[in-house]
């Protein structure tokens, strides 16, 4: 057996050096996948996930990360093509994720209610917390509360399902006004203003930043009897699939025993509870 300089395996037949095309290891069969694996699926998804990261991927590049042949990378994005789960770019030959992947994706929201995923979560909190736990959405220059867990305590804090209230003087309302962009915040405190709702209410749009500065830091927000006298809180931020902020958990009682700070486990626990929920609209932390 030869070898030329470039690799080339060469095996000599009547005298005549021949190339010797040596042959990928063959591809494993559904059977031999993981138990409750089907191959071919698994592949088709990998393929999904690689352009989902990537971007854009051609045929060869898709072969090399899953190990397989260029001739069934190209089957598996053909029949993913089928479907408009993936499209080929007429200009550079690569695949991306087609418009099939939308098509699906428009259609999780409407299955995955941020109150019904939230519902059991407040209700857990309210029960290991005795203290009112609420859920709040921003809607223009207010927070609303969508949905309220009492806590068993006879000392219950207010209903506030429903009401609005003011961005800048309460808890939940911070975490929403400190996930926006600047100019976006600016726009709804230009509108709102900082009305005032106690002796302790931020006042300053200077104070205010600041504030949201600390929110963003520390990953919860504080309102101690800004917006109630005698009533503290303190949220956590919930956020979806992309990422992004679309509600707020709060924890909410007396200020004469309620201290976010101090209570034992509070902040620990109202943080995992916000990531539960996000969990469950597909967010992924990290």
């Amino acid at each position: 057996m030869l070898e030329e300089n470039d690799g080339t395996k060469l095996s000599v037949k009547d005298g005549t050096p021949v190339a010797v095309h040596e042959s990928h290891p063959p591809e494993t069969d559904d059977d031999d996948a993981a138990p409750g694996v089907v191959q071919s699926v698994d592949r088709a998804l990998a393929i999904l996930e690689i352009l989902g990261r990537e971007g854009s991927s051609g045929v060869g590049d898709v072969a090399e990360e899953l190990q397989i042949h260029k001739s069934t990378a190209s089957r598996l994005l053909a029949s993913l093509q089928a479907r408009g789960m993936v499209q080929q770019n007429t200009n550079r030959g690569k695949f991306e994720l087609g418009f099939g992947i939308l098509r699906l994706a428009s259609t999780i929201p409407g299955r995955l209610s941020l109150v019904g995923e939230a519902r059991p979560v407040l209700e857990k909190l309210a029960v290991e917390f005795k203290e009112t736990v609420n859920l709040a959405v921003l809607r223009e220059e207010y927070a609303v509360n969508v949905d309220q867990a009492m806590g068993p305590s006879t000392l219950a804090t207010y209903d506030w399902l429903g009401s609005l209230t003011p961005l800048h003087a309460t808890s939940s309302g911070k975490v929403l006004l400190a996930a926006l962009g600047a100019d976006e915040r600016g726009r709804i405190l230009k509108a709102a203003g900082l009305p005032q709702r106690t002796a302790k209410t931020i006042r300053s749009r200077t104070a205010l930043e600041k504030d949201l500065l600390q929110v963003v830091k520390n990953g919860y927000a504080q309102a101690r009897e800004e917006f109630e006298v005698g009533i503290n809180s303190v949220a956590v931020p919930v956020r979806n699939h992309l990422g992004a902020v679309v509600g707020a958990i709060s924890v909410s009682g007396p200020a004469f025993r309620f201290d976010p700070e101090i209570e034992p486990g509070l902040l620990e626990g109202l943080q995992q509870a916000g990531l539960r929920v996000g969990a469950s609209l597909g967010y992924t932390a990290g």
